[in-house]
């Protein structure tokens, strides 16, 4: 392979990373500032960027383990909705 073969490779890869962004993980020890984020058992997990993103991975993860505890917080407003599973 020459060196413009490895370039292009690369160029893609990180295009695909660019297309499929992953929610990001708050840091534990502050609390956001903006966005969605799901709060499991009390924890921070996951920030989303809109409530619709944050409510349906709560309820899906609700649906998987009815056990835990999940609550969705809205860091503008610092109001965190606990997610009930659906019988």
């Amino acid at each position: 392979m020459n060196e413009d073969t490895k370039s292009d490779e690369k160029k893609t890869q990180e295009l695909k990373l660019q297309e499929t962004k992953k929610p990001s993980n708050p840091r534990a020890n502050a609390m956001p500032t903006n966005g969605f984020v799901l709060l499991v058992d009390g924890k921070l997990k996951t920030q989303y960027q809109t409530a619709e993103e944050a409510t349906a991975a709560a309820a899906k993860l609700k649906q998987s383990y009815p056990v835990i505890k999940v609550e969705v917080y809205d860091a503008a407003a610092r109001i965190s909705t606990e997610v009930e599973t659906h019988s």
